[in-house]
């Protein structure tokens, strides 16, 4: 075993790691079927495999004229890898027997197990028992290439080619990964690995594996579901560490994206909000999309992550210029001005007919001027930015002259080494960019990226996985025991006031004269609410009476309140807010306990406008989430208006994650809505809070 696999991963899972990166980087290998046993062999010997191929196949002499053996205990030794491609039931036999004799580890490329429920349920599970302590990939799989080092436990044709480092694919359809090998973007592919029900290793055992191979550039994740979320986390953060950054494309978004992802590999899809929660807080790159997901690989292996979104983007027309700018600001990158050092010497090597701005449309008067194209490309790079872009489209090879492109591809190739730079050149449409000139802008180390939409979201991707965190999800705890309760808001504002959490001035009384007396105690105005767990929408149910001015009106308006219940409290109104938002706590079984901030009021369901945030919450994360909601402006003093209480609208959030992480186990659902933000210096009021729980059970 080389000195790449003699590392371990942490975690306690080093066996089931060391055997999968085995598996992937086999010098033996045993193969279990018939034709598509066969298959495999073809494929191996095609990439160049030069290890061990073990046919096994009591029926056929041979395969690609390599000798057959009559079966598993024939074998000359344990293999490090074996593909099984025999119906389901025998699968389960033939990883029984390779366990037990010390084989690295298996691809199962049989269906029939979970995916199609009942039977196929038992079937995974003894497939499971079989393998023991030996890692398998799939069932329902089409198993994984290796194009470093030549390996192909593939049943079927691809398109790849043999590198000396590139990205690793992990993807749970393996008609995707098929077509993933047959891509035109020149990206460099190390590793395609279709898991299919992954069900024995999820994929932070694939992300650990891989992030211990010096040739992986980076991880390209296909999932379809997630899980175990704090074991994913852990490994995503070894991996960052060790420089490999990840890129996801995460099925299941929209409602029948989740129902078939629940019929194709059984997995449930999760919430999607959730998961880009978690993507966000761990850096990680999220796609939506194979062409972008394939151009933020190529773009990663070239450069590292970007500390920043700030692009300059050069091209020789205004549409393009405009096309960038548009297509840049959708996706969260800036164009900033040029400083007047740099606008100064753009003038001088461009002249006064062409307008100096960023995106830059450096017009044709310099077309095939190498020095003067150097000069501009150069001077334009040496801008305060995180990245430059060239947008170059080529002519079809064949039917025009690409002569006039060569002082293009020389200039901007010695302007990118020259200022050091993270630079790419991009075709507008993905057909654009000829094979040689990708070929030779990647030896330059200049990204060539294909499509305009696609390669400024491969960008945009490179911003989100150069993010820092140190974050970890909490760990998932027990689903709480007892009976779900909720309870009203007098003892929901109750608990919440123990952490930290501000509510109005109130009482709780049983009479309409110790609601006049409290009202009197508290000054008008105030409000009245009916106060039972069975209110949990009073406005609708006419529980609530707001500003109440007097004596009279409170009584009044308590006459009727104690119709509905007979409790009622009231409270000092709350008035002069700038901003109305909600605090609420979800709990979901892949995530556990989280937080949701949002639009809050009447129109909380209407507007639409939340972020959620993973535990545990820290400052850090809790701003973010305040900031990127629509309604933000509010809090900062929009068109004029009072600035809101930022620092006690974080404070509000602080206290009900501290309320969760001291309650977490009873805790099913919180409510905070509204919570008035009044002006700066004047606090943060909860005017309703709803709590849904367990009680605790009395000893």
């Amino acid at each position: 075993m080389d000195g790449h696999l003699s590392q371990s991963a942490p975690d306690g899972n080093s066996g089931k790691i060391d055997g999968l990166r085995r598996l992937l980087r086999p010098r033996s290998l045993a193969v279990i079927g018939g034709y598509e046993a066969a298959t495999v062999v073809q494929q191996s010997l095609k990439i160049g495999f030069d290890g061990e191929i073990w046919p096994v196949n009591p029926r056929r002499a041979d395969m690609s004229g390599i000798p057959c053996f009559a079966s598993l205990d024939d074998l000359p030794g344990a293999p490090d890898a074996a593909f099984v491609a025999i119906p389901p039931d025998a699968t389960i036999d033939a990883v029984r027997r390779l366990s037990a004799m010390g084989a690295g580890g298996a691809v199962c490329y049989a269906s029939g197990f979970k995916e199609v429920g009942g039977v196929g349920i038992q079937r995974q599970e003894k497939l499971l028992t079989a393998a023991g302590a030996m890692p398998f990939v799939g069932p329902n799989c089409y198993g994984a290439l290796n194009y470093l080092d030549g390996a192909a436990l593939w049943p079927d044709q691809h398109g790849g080619d043999r590198v000396e480092r590139g990205a690793a694919i992990v993807a749970q359809s393996g008609n995707i990964s098929i077509s993933l090998t047959m891509q035109q973007r020149t990206v460099p592919l190390a590793y395609v690995i279709s898991v299919g029900n992954k069900a024995d290793l999820g994929f932070d055992a694939y992300v650990d594996a891989l992030a211990l191979d010096e040739r992986v550039t980076c991880i390209g994740l296909i999932a379809e579901s997630i899980d175990d979320i704090a074991a994913f986390a852990r490994a995503a953060k070894r991996a960052k560490q060790a420089g490999k950054p990840i890129v996801v494309l995460k099925a299941g978004r929209s409602d029948k994206g989740a129902q078939a992802t629940m019929s194709h590999t059984s997995s449930l899809a999760g919430s999607d909000a959730l998961y880009q929660a978690l993507f966000d807080a761990l850096g990680i790159a999220r796609v939506d999309d194979l062409s972008t997901f394939l151009e933020a690989l190529k773009l990663l292996s070239v450069i590292p992550p970007l500390s920043g979104n700030r692009v300059v983007s050069m091209s020789c027309s205004g549409g393009e210029a405009s096309l960038m700018a548009d297509l840049g600001d959708d996706l969260g990158l800036t164009y900033p001005d040029f400083s007047t050092p740099v606008h100064g010497r753009l003038f001088e090597v461009l002249g006064d007919k062409v307008a100096i701005a960023n995106p830059l449309d450096y017009h044709t008067y310099i077309w095939e001027n190498r020095q003067a194209m150097t000069d501009c490309f150069g001077t334009a790079l040496s801008a305060d930015v995180d990245m430059g872009v060239l947008v170059l489209d080529f002519p079809a090879p064949g039917k025009c002259d690409l002569s006039g492109w060569e002082p293009a591809i020389e200039a901007y190739i010695d302007a990118a080494r020259s200022s050091g730079r993270s630079a790419a050149v991009l075709s507008s449409i993905p057909e654009n960019m000829t094979a040689e000139a990708a070929r030779r802008f990647l030896e330059a180390g200049v990204v060539p990226l294909q499509g305009m939409r696609e390669g400024l979201g491969a960008i945009a991707a490179a911003v989100q996985a150069g993010k820092q965190s140190d974050w970890l999800p909490a760990a998932l705890g027990p689903e709480p025991v007892g009976d779900p309760t909720v309870l009203d808001e007098w003892r929901s504002k109750q608990l919440a006031r123990r952490y930290g959490l501000a509510t109005p001035e109130g009482s709780l009384v049983t009479s309409v004269t110790e609601a006049v007396a409290a009202a009197e105690a508290l000054g008008f105005p105030v409000v009245a609410k009916a106060v039972s767990r069975d209110l949990a929408h009073k406005t609708e149910a006419g529980a609530v009476k707001l500003n109440l001015r007097d004596g009279d009106a409170v009584a009044a308006a308590a006459e009727h309140l104690f119709t509905l219940s007979d409790r009622v409290m009231v409270e000092k109104m709350v008035g002069g807010a700038v901003a109305e938002l909600l605090i609420g706590v979800n709990r979901d079984p892949q995530f556990g306990l989280h937080l949701v901030v949002g639009a809050g009021g009447e129109l909380v369901e209407l507007l639409q406008d939340a972020a959620i945030i993973l535990l545990p919450a820290t400052r850090e994360r809790i701003e973010e989430a305040l900031s990127s909601l629509r309604c933000a402006p509010l809090l900062h003093g929009y068109r004029g208006r009072a600035m809101g209480d930022w620092d006690a609208v974080v404070a509000a959030v602080e206290s009900i994650a501290a309320m969760v992480s001291d309650m977490g186990e009873r805790i099913l659902e919180v409510d905070i809505n509204p919570l008035m933000v009044l002006p700066e210096g004047r606090g943060a009021v909860a005017a309703d809070a709803l709590i849904r729980w367990v009680e605790e059970t009395k000893k």
